[in-house]
């Protein structure tokens, strides 16, 4: 009961913002800033460490202006998620612009109708949401539930407004078997950027020039199966307008080498994010595990 109501109230205040333009919803992303980075200086810590491990030869100046620059990309991500409640189809995909929905559709005509995506927290991973928009197999989207419950419904929500589909993680095994039994059509993106807990390090390899674990389930499960994967190369155009191109890695990844695929995300994903560091989620505690060498 309480629940409901709060979540209601929460909707109503999302939704309040998501009827304002974009013009309006900037101006809001500029104040935004000022509070989480000068005022609360939100895990600023964490990102200035981050920071200057992945750029050691970067000056503190050069850095200080990455930093600003990160946030106030950050501020914008907030401010666009909440659009998520309103914005219409068209606008979304004018903003989030796909340049070849057709791989997609191709590797789901073949011998398999599954497809494993790879892509990072990069950009604004959560207008991703809008790419079912541009192609006809069905998305998916592997989450972990919030510890909110208020908050997770209302991402949820927000996630599935335009059709895709939300597995939640301990399901998303079972869930990627039953599609590719059943002929589903469908494409099933893996966020695998962040660090996995230590009891699931199964690979490390140089990341930002760090020794970085890095998940290896999308990479099991792609093998297991035969299955197409694809990497989604997101890019920030300028305020408020992405693209994504989709690059095939492997049609066939049964054959491919043990932990390759692992190995050409992590490659990938690090070119995404040197093209402008601003834009990735420098927020995570990305390196807190130490690869000890037996």
């Amino acid at each position: 009961m309480w629940n409901n109501i709060l979540y209601r109230l929460v909707y109503g205040w999302v939704m309040l913002h998501a009827l304002l333009p974009f013009k309006a919803l900037y101006v809001l992303s500029d104040i935004l800033y000022v509070l989480v980075y000068k005022v609360i200086g939100y895990r600023l810590k964490v990102v200035r460490r981050n920071m200057k491990a992945s750029f050691p030869e970067k000056t503190d100046e050069e850095l200080r202006c990455l930093e600003r620059a990160f946030y106030h990309h950050f501020c914008d991500y907030i401010v666009e998620t909440f659009k998520l409640a309103h914005i219409s189809p068209d606008e979304i995909k004018k903003r989030a612009h796909m340049t070849n929905p057709e791989l997609i559709d191709q590797l789901t005509l073949g011998k398999h109708a599954c497809v494993i995506g790879y892509m990072g927290h990069y950009a604004n991973w959560e207008w991703f949401t809008s790419v079912c928009l541009s192609f006809d197999p069905k998305p998916y989207q592997i989450y972990r539930p919030l510890k909110s419950k208020v908050f997770d419904r209302l991402f949820i929500h927000l996630r599935t407004r335009f059709g895709a589909y939300c597995i939640r993680k301990e399901d998303a095994v079972r869930k990627v078997i039953s599609l590719e039994k059943n002929h589903e059509r469908s494409v099933v993106p893996f966020i695998a950027d962040q660090t996995p807990s230590k009891a699931n390090i199964h690979y490390w390899t140089s990341f930002l020039g760090q020794d970085s674990p890095f998940f290896t389930g999308a990479e099991r499960l792609a093998r297991k199966l035969d299955l197409p994967v694809v990497f989604f190369d997101v890019q920030k155009v300028k305020r408020g307008y992405y693209t994504v191109d989709v690059k095939l890695m492997a049609e066939s990844s049964k054959d491919t080498p043990e932990f390759w695929l692992t190995e050409q995300y992590a490659h990938m994903m690090e070119q995404c994010i040197m093209r402008n560091p601003a834009y990735w989620l420098w927020t995570h505690k990305r390196w807190k595990h130490k690869h000890e060498v037996q």
